[in-house]
């Protein structure tokens, strides 16, 4: 989030297409700039580090980082209620739900399809850590069946202020959905991420997995039966994450996820019957973000179609999922026949949505246009309709643009900057975070006011002095253009669902890497967990 008087970089999202994309395919092995090829595995690691960095409560002795330390131990007092824990989405400290029930289903969805690898790398601990810091917070904020408290701390005070997460003296009033205040996308994306992570849990442990479907379905329940936009019941939150897109993309995001951790049709069917009337089949979005889900609905909704598990009435309404997500994946190709729906793509190749904090599109694509490779691979299906008049997409040109997409963040760019802080010989040294740019509570315990921190730490040109490591910043604008400056929060703001779907890619191409050096270039298969 940003500074006292300025617009948050993490959110304001309006829906938008882009226009042209062309296409860089690596032609070679897994690459990085200049050649070398990338650390993965070191990738991984470290973009596991920065969820540690984003903890709010009271942290464990396991916690790796140590400038970090206990804070807003006291969430929830006010209201009767224990809201201890949870992450803070960005550089602030005010805990909003929606986009971080959204970080939660990307780092499900990370070890879901890539889990095997995550293991291999030897960082599934971590992941799970990582799920469950959040999973158990949201066990906590969904106090009654239809009751769920989506946001912690306010946004404007909290902006005035530029302290460390253990000096707050900010509102940490806590604000809730409910029967008479629904919140339908907030509930719903809550419910995602809980049936996500309940898929995760279910071998390691099954009594948690169980809990966490108990909690997703009664969520889901609640958001479809009292339905309505959350940021029309807490109007604290439509300067910051609004809800633009609606509830109805959250409703059959859920229902997906719900099918998949149950396997029960009604699910399904609820995804075909609402298919019309919620969008699902009508709505052709080329961003997939905390706010517009549409797209990971239609590639879920594939995924089914592509592996025969679904009823015979299902089929037509799935193939029609089926054609808007290959208009999405022929959009980030720039391979649609009417070229003003593709997505733009910079000199340097990166996929470009808009200026504030791109790169939350750039790791969601990448991580979609992967797990469709996937799918069609598992299926036999060797190519992506682009439409009438378009060219047939190879399914390994469509993992090729991932690649590519993780390498561009890797520092395979004009810049040659790795825009994974601590990654890399190169990296944003002034990210725009509260507790990365003030002093280490446990090296200066001295209090540090709501101004004193503008006054003496947001200014400096200096660098941080923590490194924020994994953290994935906004990143360059569409001519790859970037400013490490911590003032340029469009740019230097890093947030967690930026870096959540990077966790099952980094794995991935960390595999893919090792098995090129030992048996040459193989096929990108997932290996799930």
């Amino acid at each position: 989030m940003s500074g006292a008087g300025t617009a948050p970089s993490c959110r304001r999202r309006q829906l938008g297409g882009a226009l042209l994309l062309v296409l860089v395919v690596l032609a070679g092995g897994l690459g990085g700039a200049e050649g070398k090829a990338h650390n993965y595995g070191d990738a991984l690691q470290k973009s596991l580090l920065y969820f540690e960095a984003q903890r709010s409560g009271r942290l464990p002795h396991s916690q790796r980082v140590t400038w970090r330390h206990h804070s807003g131990l006291t969430d929830g007092l006010e209201q009767g209620v224990d809201l201890v824990g949870g992450y803070y989405d960005a550089g602030d400290h005010v805990k909003f739900g929606l986009p971080m029930a959204f970080t939660v289903t990307m780092l499900s969805w990370s070890l879901i399809e890539y889990g095997g690898d995550v293991a291999a790398a030897g960082e599934l601990g971590h992941a799970l850590e990582a799920v469950k810091w959040g999973t158990d917070y949201f066990i906590k904020a969904h106090t009654q069946p239809d009751e769920l408290w989506a946001e912690v701390g306010d946004g404007d005070t909290d902006h005035y202020c530029w302290q460390r997460p253990e000096d707050m003296t900010t509102s940490r009033q806590a604000y809730k959905v409910d029967r008479d205040h629904p919140g339908s996308d907030v509930a719903g994306e809550t419910a995602a991420a809980m049936a996500a992570a309940s898929i995760v849990f279910r071998d390691a442990n099954p009594h948690y997995a169980h809990l966490l479907l108990h909690h997703a379905q009664q969520l889901f329940e609640f958001a479809d039966k009292y339905r309505g936009k959350y940021d029309s019941s807490i109007a604290e939150v439509k300067s910051y994450y609004a809800s633009v897109s609606g509830y109805k993309d959250e409703l059959l995001w859920a229902a997906l996820w719900l099918h998949r951790a149950t396997g029960r049709a009604e699910y399904l069917d609820y995804v075909v019957d609402n298919a019309d009337s919620f969008g699902g089949t009508g709505w052709a979005i080329n961003e997939f973000s905390w706010d517009v889900k549409y797209a990971g609905v239609q590639i879920l909704a594939t995924r089914l179609l592509l592996r025969g598990e679904h009823a015979a009435r299902h089929r037509s309404t799935l193939e029609r999922y089926r054609a808007k997500a290959e208009r999405y994946v022929c959009a980030c190709l720039g391979r649609n026949a009417d070229g003003g729906r593709n997505v733009e793509r910079s000199p340097g190749g990166m996929l470009y949505i808009r200026q504030w904090n791109n790169m939350q599109y750039v790791t969601s694509a990448a991580f979609l246009l992967s797990a469709y490779s996937d799918y069609l691979a598992e299926a036999g299906v060797g190519a992506v309709s682009c439409g009438e008049g378009g060219a047939l997409a190879a399914a390994s040109e469509v993992f090729a643009l991932a690649r590519a997409q993780v390498d561009y963040v890797l520092g395979t760019n004009p810049r040659g900057v790795s825009y994974l802080v601590g990654y890399g010989p190169k990296y944003p040294n002034r990210v725009h975070h509260r507790a990365a740019s003030i002093v280490p509570y446990k090296h200066s315990k001295e209090f540090i006011g709501c101004t004193q921190g503008f006054d003496h730490w947001f200014g400096r040109r200096s660098s941080n002095p923590n490194v924020l490591v994994g953290a994935i910043v906004g990143g360059p604008d569409r001519r790859d253009r970037f400013r490490d400056n911590r003032e340029n929060y469009m740019q230097t703001e890093a947030c967690t669902y930026n870096t959540a779907p990077m966790v099952g890619m980094f794995a991935k191409l960390h595999r893919m890497a090792r098995q090129e050096r030992e048996q040459g270039p193989t096929p990108p298969a997932a290996a799930a967990v």
